[in-house]
């Protein structure tokens, strides 16, 4: 009798042993690859990229545009691009509350944007419904950003 309560505290001893040692399950967020073979973005002749990526002169009219006019927007840009990216690396590791569609706040702890500010990776996500360790949140998804200097 005694020897079966030795095993039996044995499989018990090893079930929990198991249950301790066994990997924690990770969601995993499976982005759609774009149409090119190295899954770098859409078309950019398609309607989506075109909708998201609006410029003002386009690459077609480029040529004949003026120059000096031109060369005004290039620099317009270039000036409201870095302040963007400067925006960006000071939001790096701080709470950040994000503003979106249908009146929906969050707030999360920002890390990153992908090379086509389409996405925001954050930590922390703080929703409505509870809290996401990790999460990747749409560009387009977003009214605004607020967070403290």
């Amino acid at each position: 009798m005694a020897a079966l309560e030795a095993a039996a505290n044995r499989r018990e001893l090893s079930v929990l042993t198991e249950r301790l040692n066994m990997a924690k399950p990770v969601s995993v967020l499976r982005l759609p690859k774009g149409p090119d073979p190295n899954s770098r973005g859409f078309d950019p002749r398609s309607p989506r990229f075109v909708a998201l990526c609006r410029t003002s002169i386009s690459s077609s009219a480029a040529s004949e545009a003026d120059p000096e006019q031109l060369q005004r927007e290039q620099q317009a840009r270039s000036v409201l691009r870095e302040n963007f990216l400067r925006c960006l690396v000071s939001m790096t590791n701080k709470k950040v509350q994000f503003h979106m569609h249908e009146k929906v706040k969050v707030e999360a702890t920002f890390g990153a944007s992908d090379i086509d500010v389409l996405n925001f990776q954050v930590s922390d996500l703080q929703t409505p419904i509870g809290v996401q360790k990790e999460a990747l949140i749409r560009c387009q998804d977003v009214i605004s950003v607020t967070f403290d200097v």
